[in-house]
């Protein structure tokens, strides 16, 4: 796959039920991430992390999903241990959705498997990936780690506002970025067009002489 491509399609079995994968994206955004296995450490650190963090997912309209090489019966179970590292009742639901692939079809066909890393079976498991995929069903952004390293949900956060906003306003969003902070006016602005859309623009003086720094306040949402 290459960024901007469509995203595969698939159907799967979740705690939620049977999804077709753009069915469910539906017009959000969506975020799938991949986990090696149900009841290990780094993944409920995670996995609970999402869960605190799901009214911020919501307030960008996002859509997460998990996925795991583990059974549904796996999943559920794990749920719980998941929902009690994260600090709340065990009788509330669970607030997003776990993919089952004990086959390994969905990981084969996102190349999400760890070579390294193998269950009892000696059957590899999942890395710890994330897809970022919008509306129009294009693939956004992926970053993978390894099983050994928790990832950041905050620069996941960070990533969905850079690209929510660039996709709306003639900006990117530069080095450490968070929303709020100036952002960088596309090459693709002409210098006719600058000052009329960026009012408040300020242009870096670089010892090439050259005018392509132009910094403006984070436009609005």
């Amino acid at each position: 796959m290459y960024l901007g491509d469509e995203f595969p399609n698939f159907t799967a079995n979740t705690t939620a039920g049977k999804i077709d994968f753009h069915d469910w994206i539906g017009q959000s955004w969506a975020i799938l991430f991949s986990h090696p296995s149900d009841f290990t450490p780094v993944c409920t650190t995670e996995l609970a992390r999402v869960v605190k963090l799901m009214p911020e997912f919501k307030k960008r309209n996002v859509k997460v999903i998990g996925i795991s090489c583990d059974s549904l019966t796996s999943h559920f179970l794990w749920c719980r241990d998941i929902r009690s590292y994260a600090g709340c009742t065990l009788d509330e639901s669970f607030p997003y959705p776990i993919i089952e692939d004990e086959d390994r079809i969905i990981a084969k066909t996102l190349n999400m498997l760890d070579k390294d890393e193998m269950d009892s079976k000696g059957m590899p498991l999942s890395a710890r990936a994330v897809f970022i995929i919008d509306p129009q069903k294009k693939y956004r952004l992926s970053i993978l780690y390894p099983a050994t390293t928790g990832r950041n949900f905050d620069e996941i956060l960070r990533v969905i506002d850079s690209l929510q906003l660039t996709d709306k306003h003639r900006v990117a969003t530069p080095v450490d970025w968070k929303m709020g902070d100036d952002c960088m006016v596309l090459p693709t602005v002409s210098d006719e067009d600058l000052k009329k859309s960026f009012p408040q623009v300020k242009v870096v003086q670089v010892p090439s002489g050259k005018q392509y720094l132009r910094k403006t306040p984070c436009p609005k949402m």
